[in-house]
């Protein structure tokens, strides 16, 4: 199956896609990369690799409908049949044909500490505040609303007595790399059923 990532930073995420993909884990092919920022390392992570980019920051439109029709253009364009979402750090839309085919990484356990304004840094000290024991991340679904979309797959870390935003995102960042090679393989091999909210993962590829 054909993706199409989109980022907005050093492309850490989409470099294990890579990884997974050339050590015969991920049965995918990036077929475009996008990036809302010019200066994204992650648009040389593609570039190396052969893989076309865009670059689409969403100050040059004027309307989310606009930027969502700029983005999904070369992702159709491209063939891919799922949208991962690799650190894209503006809204976009969900086109009707992409519907339930996109897929994001947080670095949390949702529904607990998502939703505008929860990313990076500001989960994991937000976390901390709460006293929490443990944390973790979650792959979801996206739909129109921040960080709501169906769960697909979570995993949990310990935080610890003395973590700080900065460690406990090591731990977290861990446990995104592992899991979300295996939520993409799931999609791309047809595992994935969606029955309202829930989301249940076959252990057997459909005939």
């Amino acid at each position: 199956m054909k993706i199409a990532v989109l980022l907005s930073g050093s492309g850490t995420t989409l470099e294990n896609i890579f990884e997974h993909i050339e050590r015969g884990e991920l049965p995918v092919e990036v077929a475009v990369v996008i990036s809302s920022r010019a200066d994204a390392y992650g648009i040389e992570r593609a570039k190396k690799r052969g893989v076309p980019t865009h670059v689409l920051p969403r100050k040059r439109f004027a309307t989310l409908d606009e930027y969502t029709g700029a983005v999904f253009g070369p992702v159709r364009a491209s063939g891919a049949g799922l949208v991962v979402m690799a650190g894209f750090m503006v809204q976009v839309g969900v086109p009707d044909d992409f519907r339930n085919r996109i897929l994001n990484v947080h670095p949390a356990l949702l529904p607990s500490f998502g939703g505008k304004g929860m990313y990076g840094h500001f989960t994991h000290e937000a976390v901390l505040e709460h006293g929490c024991k443990v944390s973790g991340c979650t792959v979801h679904i996206v739909n129109d609303e921040y960080d709501r979309g169906p769960i697909v797959m979570q995993k949990c870390v310990p935080v610890l007595e003395d973590d700080t935003p900065e460690t406990l995102a090591e731990r977290v960042q861990a446990a995104e790399r592992e899991i979300y090679p295996v939520a993409i393989r799931a999609f791309a091999e047809g595992r994935l059923k969606l029955d309202g909210r829930r989301v249940t993962v076959s252990s057997e590829i459909p005939r």
